[in-house]
């Protein structure tokens, strides 16, 4: 596997592992709703699937044309000419961070009960990996679509599912927030 697909794929658990952490707090504390009239954490848990799961949409369909890509490009001099920024993606990991309006399909609806979302969340990381897994060798280099959040631009699948986990750690960066405020702290 390349080394930028192990990266992503021993972060991206960790990542969603520390968000795993937040289904099992006190109840009152994730259904604190913050002074700001914010989501509670709950609906930040709900909304990261929600988010993932349009995400996993382009995700799954660049995996499908990377894959077809690869008789057609020189797989190693892509390779060898693409280099990883993480700079790029540091304001998708930080809470409010920069402006942007999510579509309206984001939103929490609250149809759901939160062992669903639990199950759900695990699901769709696992299907992250299974994307790195089949694009082992630097597949997902060949394919882009793009990504109007933050003007991050065209990415790659790779990137996208980089984009996914940053996405994840902003929200914890929300939900620990929330506990804050519901501490006095």
């Amino acid at each position: 596997m390349i080394p930028l697909a192990e990266n992503i794929q021993s972060w991206l658990p960790n990542t969603f592992q520390e968000v795993d952490g937040w289904f099992d707090r006190d109840e009152k504390l994730r259904t604190y709703k913050p002074q700001d009239n914010g989501w509670t954490i709950d609906e930040i848990l709900e909304h990261i699937t929600l988010t993932n799961r349009y995400l996993l949409i382009l995700i799954e369909k660049g995996k499908r044309k990377a894959s077809k890509r690869v008789n057609e490009v020189d797989l190693q001099s892509v390779l060898e000419d693409y280099t990883f920024s993480s700079a790029k993606f540091e304001n998708i990991g930080r809470h409010q961070s920069f402006l942007w309006v999510r579509p309206e399909h984001m939103e929490p609806q609250r149809h759901k009960n939160l062992s669903e979302v639990r199950h759900i969340m695990k699901t769709q990381v696992q299907q992250c990996v299974d994307v790195l897994q089949s694009l082992a060798n630097g597949e997902g280099l060949l394919y882009k679509t793009m990504m109007s959040v933050d003007n991050l631009g065209k990415l790659n699948v790779y990137e996208y599912i980089y984009f996914l986990a940053q996405h994840a750690r902003r929200h914890v960066e929300q939900m620990e927030k929330n506990k804050r405020e519901f501490l006095n702290e």
